[in-house]
């Protein structure tokens, strides 16, 4: 077997393992703390710190990978996760708002010193440098991810049912331990480490283009975590009057159905147009996907059967979100030099990060104050931004195509 192909599957299932406990993590938190009868703004709270932290270290950790090495980066991820779900374990006396987003805080620094590690790692792996078998392997990463980010949301919700919340934390804790020994033993030491020192200054990206998607990932992420982080679990269990696992199922059923579109994104583009992926590939995805929320946000507010408009509306949104975020995964990797990916991988997540963060926050606040169906509106005005951020991309690639 190629060692880059070994190497890619083996970050590969390193990333696979670390995304079922973040998706867990998510869900045992939202689902245990509402029981608690912590209001949604609250709940959002919660996780305030693990999106701002994921600011942090994204900043940082392209940075720090590019001088200690990827592997080590994402070593340091797991230990860090694991150390966040045992945080949990401590008895509900100790569960205040600060102390869990303490907690938060570690996982949220876990999450984006793994993402990045594994997704600036692929342009390592690729033994010809080819734009085609890119994509395919950025695409399989990402799409596999998101699926297994979607398992994780239904083993949460299960394993909270099953274990309770404390059991499934230790659960969860013992998996990863698996994943971070067998990837510690068969990742080369020094992978993506730079022979020559990387000035902390490097991190901020001089390309236009890097900036301009990285604004439009920020975007596009909102949008998305708008309605979905808090608003959405909530409502299921709330006002459609959902258990815990029927929620935890849907939501994992939606994320992986989500990644299985992302994985097939490289064929779906080449059918559809004469092209590879670019930015005018992003602005047709964009456009079409700021039609949803509003038409989801329109039907509820005509009064059509709430259960019946999510679920329809959720699958057409996860299609064309799958498209979107999946040519921005392949994009950034593609417009990046060999010396710069993680770097700019780094860079590029934090805005990823920040558009979580915000929409996070937005999904408590404005489900608060104006229920889904503000949190769909506020979801329809940050897709149309990110539509805004792609045409710009497509008119500079435009200017550079004509220039001698």
């Amino acid at each position: 077997m190629d060692q880059g192909f070994r190497n890619y599957l083996t970050v590969t299932g390193g990333y696979w393992a670390f995304t079922i406990t973040d998706g867990a993590i998510r869900m045992l938190v939202v689902l245990y703390f509402h029981q608690l009868g912590y209001s949604p703004l609250e709940i959002a709270m919660l996780f305030l710190f693990y999106e701002f932290f994921g600011i942090v270290t994204n900043l940082v950790g392209g940075w720090l990978g590019s001088r200690i090495g990827l592997n080590v980066t994402m070593h340091i991820g797991m230990i860090l996760q694991i150390a966040a779900l045992l945080m949990l374990t401590v008895p509900d006396s100790w569960l205040t708002v600060a102390y869990v987003m303490a907690a938060q805080a570690l996982s949220g620094i876990a999450k984006d010193l793994n993402k990045m590690s594994a997704k600036a790692g692929v342009k390592l792996f690729v033994p010809d440098q080819s734009d085609a078998k890119l994509f395919h392997w950025v695409a399989v990463l990402t799409g596999s991810k998101n699926a297994l980010k979607g398992a994780g949301f239904f083993i949460g919700g299960a394993l909270l049912a099953w274990l309770e919340f404390r059991g499934a934390l230790f659960a969860l804790s013992a998996m990863l331990c698996v994943a971070l020994a067998m990837t510690w033993l068969l990742l080369p030491g020094s992978l993506g480490k730079t022979k020559t020192k990387v000035k902390f200054t490097q991190v901020f990206s001089k390309d236009p283009k890097i900036n301009w998607l990285s604004g439009a990932r920020f975007f596009l992420f909102g949008a998305r975590d708008i309605w979905f982080v808090v608003a959405l679990p909530v409502f299921l269990q709330s006002v459609l009057g959902w258990t815990f696992t029927q929620v935890g199922a849907f939501l994992a059923l939606w994320v992986i159905g989500y990644g299985f579109i992302q994985g097939l994104a490289p064929k779906i583009i080449g059918m559809t147009s004469h092209h590879e992926a670019s930015a005018k590939t992003l602005v047709i995805w964009a456009g079409i996907l700021s039609l949803l929320p509003m038409g989801m946000a329109l039907a509820l507010q005509q009064g059509q059967d709430a259960g019946t408009v999510l679920i329809l509306g959720l699958t057409l949104f996860g299609i064309v979100f799958a498209m979107n975020s999946a040519t921005h995964s392949y994009l950034i990797v593609s417009w990046s030099d060999v010396d710069k990916v993680s770097m700019n991988v780094g860079f590029y997540y934090m805005a990823n990060a920040g558009g979580r963060l915000a929409g996070t926050v937005l999904s408590g606040l404005v489900y608060q104050q104006h229920g889904m169906q503000g949190c769909l509106y506020g979801s329809a005005a940050f897709v149309l931004a990110a539509t805004l951020a792609s045409i710009k991309l497509e008119r500079m690639n435009a200017s550079l195509t004509k220039s001698p």
